[in-house]
């Protein structure tokens, strides 16, 4: 009996450290992700938004809920509320994310419709659009920016800034794009459909985002030694990015069942598929070069001194703040390139509704990029990650110094008491 077991274990080391196994085990999340896509074909009223296990709100308010109750347990309240305050970045994100996206996605929709290749479906065109005025996404970007060493603090404010603002932005959007000629038969046409979203959008944002992150944070500043060792020592960095493939597998759950691929020619999917990598990666690159515009090191190469003029001050002090570190464009990058899915598909039922005939063909382009934005996001993560290492070392380097002067300080007050306590002692016997 004890020979077969130690065999098994042998057996089971053999594989353990196999390549192929080691290789499977790195690629858990795309394996998950492809299973999950599997079962919502096969299985899609299990996941879907109104089907078996409630998916909109087990999965819409529940696996959300678990990312931000994580990310408030580990997160600090100061450095939180110092990113709260940094309005440039908010306004970099928003711009980017509600306009300069949505601009560039209309403007190549209306050339590919002016083609007229009857390959591609008007209505796909204008889930591209709808996409496109979405807000950031509700969890990926924040998983993806803590994976990749970028500032998840500012990734966690953006995601509840634009969430909240994208409940009356997106609406806008869609009804100045749609106000065009040529998407005139994609307009809702009637501000009713959308009055109910605000109060939707704000229970979801609340209930999923605020009170986890609340709670989270709460817990932290009155039992930190416990939520310390709660997160160690039960692996919680890992639920952010199986609560994430929940989400996922509910958006394709919800697609497929109501028919949303098969209502769409495979070639107009093959399209959507190749064009949604190119405009996220075309996207991010954006993103890149507006949290760090090329041309402001060479405008302030240094940093004002007392000879420097009032002017090269004055706008050094303006302007630079703009010239993102490493860690904030990361995290600038992650959200201005994302668009959500969990508040996407009720922003788009709530504007077309439920029971639209061309519905599924509006949450095809939806759906499929915010699968290939997590998937392209998870390879440039190790990209990322290798690119902000100096700031992330500087910063283990700069915490472990304070640490030692905080060491030192405490273990001279230490010495310094023993010998007060000796020259007392010393005294009296002398005495």
């Amino acid at each position: 009996m004890r020979e077969a077991l130690k065999t098994r274990l042998a057996l089971f080391k053999i594989l353990y450290t196999n390549r192929v196994t080691q290789f499977l085990i790195s690629q858990w999340f795309f394996i998950t992700l492809a299973v999950f896509i599997v079962l919502a074909h096969f299985f899609p009223n299990f996941a879907r938004h109104g089907g078996t296990i409630r998916a909109e709100y087990t999965i819409g308010y529940g696996a959300v809920a678990a990312i931000f109750l994580q990310s408030g347990l580990s997160m600090k309240t100061q450095k939180l509320c110092y990113n709260l305050g940094n309005w440039r970045a908010h306004l970099s994100v928003l711009t980017i994310s509600f306009l300069v996206t949505s601009s560039i996605m209309f403007g190549l929709c209306s050339g590919i419709k002016k083609a007229n290749d009857p390959a591609i479906d008007d209505w796909v065109l204008m889930g591209l659009i709808v996409t496109a005025t979405c807000p950031t996404t509700v969890a990926s970007n924040v998983v993806m920016t803590k994976k990749a060493g970028g500032n998840d603090l500012l990734c966690l404010c953006e995601v509840f800034i634009g969430n909240v603002l994208g409940a009356f932005v997106t609406p806008a959007l869609v009804q100045m794009f749609t106000s065009s000629s040529l998407f005139a038969f994609g307009n809702p046409a009637s501000g009713s459909s959308v009055s109910h979203l605000y109060a939707d959008v704000m229970k979801q944002i609340g209930l999923s985002v605020f009170v986890p992150l609340f709670v989270g944070q709460v817990l932290q500043n009155i039992f930190p030694e416990q939520v310390s060792w709660c997160l160690s020592t039960f692996k919680l960095g890992k639920v952010g990015s199986f609560c994430l493939l929940l989400i996922m597998w509910s958006s394709f759950s919800t697609a497929f069942h109501q028919r949303a691929f098969e209502s769409v020619s495979h070639a107009c999917i093959i399209f959507v598929v190749f064009f949604n990598i190119a405009i996220y990666l075309f996207f991010t690159g954006i993103c890149y070069l507006w949290a760090r515009p090329w041309f402001l090191p060479l405008l302030f190469p240094t940093e004002p001194t007392q000879d420097s003029s009032k002017a090269y001050k004055t706008f050094y002090k303006i302007l630079s703040p703009f010239y993102c570190t490493k860690k904030n464009a990361i995290a600038v990058m992650f959200c201005g390139a994302a668009k959500t899915a969990a508040l996407g598909v009720s922003l788009v039922t709530s504007q077309y509704g439920s029971d639209s005939p061309h519905l599924g063909k509006l949450l095809v382009p939806l759906v499929l990029y915010q699968s290939e934005q997590v998937i392209t996001a998870n390879f440039l993560v190790s990209f990322f990650k290798k690119w902000a290492a100096d700031e992330n070392n500087a910063v283990i380097e700069t915490a472990q110094a304070s640490n030692d002067i905080e060491s030192g300080a405490t273990s001279s007050a230490k010495k310094s008491c023993n010998i007060d306590r000796e020259t007392l002692a010393s005294s009296s016997a002398m005495k």
